[in-house]
């Protein structure tokens, strides 16, 4: 089956994004840009569409034929095509009830279908990346956008050869993005969104990771674009006074989207009007980082050229208007929801116009927020300081791609990916395998996040041992039997005495929570790799019960492992003791010989201190007896390895 990708069909642009390995992130295109403009340039009626930055190359030289911000007539009828305010240059027609069309080359082309060419781009540009067929999708669109808007966007898709999967709105797609699942149990967030054409803002309430809409207020026709279209005509007056072409009568004609037919103005006038309207965007741009630009218009005509320089207080003073006019959809979007500013948690920033500094400081203003001036730097924090109450001015995530980013989580939701999204980041409980002795070796501790791929060598414990139970183990607790089993496999290898074989065992946990077990001889190189049960699709409840029975029985666990590892090293030596005397007890001296067997009885005797219930002996006494062991075998090591040494000589033929 197809991936689903996330999609934000945007007014000025659009993007893909999928999720890698629980990680979201936006599709770059062939030439490495995420942003893909949504603008189409139709060359001919059999000429194949050009699209996104190809598209935006040519149409300052085309503009009849370059199609840009098509977002704005989606779902309109021609009745609604006077109440758009906006640069346009390329003809617009629609009467009544009837749909708008874009009149091209002999062809009546609708909104939905130029908006198929952009996600025809998208589409292209992720299956290039991915490898792969793409044909599912999850596509926003602004969250005051109506039936009819919505159902062009879906058809949009259809159109460009997706089955459009779910339409989301953005500002939820943006609290995805912004990882604002991931709050307190319950919190207000408003989502302030201004784009290239529309705006509008959402308060969402949180509760328990499940987002709820409160209330949505907004303006499909409101956004980057009318800054655009003010500042353009800013340029246009400054442009006439300096003898420059007579343009403001054209650029009025043009807003009102009445003189773009084929019998419209002059190729030459549409091209010029182009440039400066290019201009004025790029200028707005820049002016979010700078204070200061230049703007230069090379030959308008073979006798003009022109040139400004536009400080970022001028483009404030043109504008300012206009962004004071989403102040009273905030306000009415938090009287809808019943609550007050000071009781949101966080206001999120989306969409490229909210880079704007004049937006932010209207923004923090109008919410009252508490963080934007610390963040600005100009106000020290000392021991005294006390944040105000008020909500934070979130901007962490890069607004063109938030919406996209969540977008493509939504998808990956759907897909099956991120059934449980908080579980999903780290996994619940630790992973392991059991180790001699019954004890589990954790080789992926809690809380790890995934993807994941950790590995330890192990080797045997039974002299000619032919193969490897790996037993895999989900828990918290030290032994093995209190633990959930995962499942089971042996691994075959060829007999060796203990110690000597090296067995790797590897854990990999997917994007997906599945769990796969690698288990690797690595003389023979033969190897085994099973697939478990998802690793991380625990509930809540079992997790929690796991949990506090760890936390419980953690005196006892720890006890258990102390005796455990005890036992194993003092029957490894009890073993080695017993051969070493069989082997060489005449060669001691009695009281010596005597010395060594009482110091094995008492190890013996401390072993059988362990309880049949709790499988626990008395480990201070067991540890005290292995001591003693240890010092009494002294001479008796030192008279092994005499003759391991003199073994040697003797082979090498130096001593007879």
């Amino acid at each position: 089956m197809s991936k689903i990708v996330g999609i934000d069909l945007g007014t000025t642009n659009s993007l893909v994004a999928t999720v890698d390995s629980g990680i979201p992130y936006v599709i770059a295109d062939a030439e490495g840009q995420r942003l893909t403009p949504s603008v189409v340039h139709l060359a001919g009626p059999d000429a194949t569409p050009l699209v996104g930055h190809a598209a935006n190359r040519v149409r300052v030289i085309r503009p009849r034929e370059t199609v840009y911000s098509i977002k704005r007539f989606m779902g309109r009828r021609g009745v609604d095509i006077p109440k758009e305010d906006m640069l346009v240059t390329y003809p617009v027609h629609g009467d009544g009830a009837g749909a708008v069309t874009i009149e091209l080359h002999g062809r009546a082309w609708t909104p939905e279908e130029l908006s198929a060419e952009v996600l025809r781009k998208l589409k292209a540009d992720a299956e290039t990346a991915l490898g792969t067929e793409v044909n599912r999708a999850v596509i926003t669109v602004p969250a005051y956008f109506n039936d009819a808007q919505r159902n062009a966007t879906k058809r949009a898709g259809e159109i460009a050869g997706f089955t459009v999967e779910r339409i989301l709105n953005e500002p939820t797609a943006a609290a995805l993005a912004y990882g604002l699942d991931k709050l307190k149990d319950h919190a207000f967030v408003a989502v302030y969104d201004l784009g290239g054409g529309t705006f509008d803002l959402s308060i969402l309430a949180l509760e328990k990771g499940v987002f709820q809409v409160l209330s949505t207020n907004g303006n499909t026709r409101l956004g980057g674009d009318d800054l655009d279209t003010r500042l353009t005509e800013f340029l246009v007056a400054k442009i006439e006074a300096q003898g420059g072409p007579q343009l403001a009568q054209l650029h009025l004609s043009l807003r009102n989207l009445s003189d773009t037919g084929e019998s419209g103005p002059r190729t030459l006038e549409l091209q010029q009007l182009s440039r400066i309207r290019e201009s004025a965007e790029q200028a707005k741009i820049r002016l979010s980082t700078e204070t200061e630009t230049d703007i230069t218009l090379p030959f308008l005509t073979p006798q003009f050229s022109f040139s400004y320089r536009l400080s970022r207080a001028e483009l404030e003073a043109l504008t300012r208007d206009i962004l004071l006019r989403t102040r009273t959809h905030c306000q009415r979007a938090l009287a809808d929801a019943k609550i007050e500013a000071t009781q949101l948690d966080q206001v999120i920033l989306v969409g490229g116009q909210t880079r704007m500094p004049l937006v932010r400081q209207l923004v923090a203003e109008w919410f009252g927020c508490a963080e934007f001036e610390e963040t600005r730097g100009d106000i020290r924090l000392g021991e005294d300081y006390h944040r105000p109450k008020g909500p934070i001015l979130n901007t962490g995530v890069n607004p063109d791609e938030a919406v996209a980013l969540g977008a493509a989580i939504q998808a990956e939701i759907l897909s099956g990916g991120l059934t449980h999204l908080l579980l999903l980041d780290v996994t619940p409980l630790s992973l392991g395998i059991e180790t001699f002795g019954g004890l589990m070796n954790v080789i992926i501790p809690r809380n790890t996040t995934i993807p994941v791929k950790a590995g330890e060598l192990f080797t045997t414990a039974v002299d000619n041992q032919r193969s490897m139970l790996i037993h895999v183990l989900q828990g918290e607790r030290e032994r093995a039997r209190d633990n959930w089993s995962l499942g089971r496999f042996d691994l075959e290898f060829e007999p060796a005495p203990k110690g000597v074989p090296r067995v790797g065992v590897q854990f990999e946990i997917d994007a997906n929570g599945i769990l796969h077990v690698l288990a690797r001889d690595l003389k023979t190189g033969l190897q085994k790799v099973v697939e478990m049960k998802s690793a991380v699709d625990v509930s809540d409840a079992d997790v929690q019960k796991m949990i506090e029975e760890s936390v419980e029985n953690a005196f006892d666990d720890l006890k258990a492992r102390q005796w455990i590892e005890t036992k194993i090293t003092a029957g490894e030596t009890l073993t080695a003791t017993r051969k070493a005397l069989g082997e060489h007890g005449a060669e001691l001296e009695p009281a010596y010989r005597r010395r060594v067997e009482e110091a094995l009885q008492s190890l013996e005797a401390a072993l059988e201190t362990e309880d049949s219930r709790t499988r626990i002996g008395d480990t201070p006494r067991l540890k005290a007896a292995h001591q003693a062991l240890d010092e009494a075998t002294q001479q008796l090591a030192e008279l092994l390895r005499d003759k391991v040494i003199e073994e040697m000589l003797r082979k090498q033929g130096l001593i007879q």
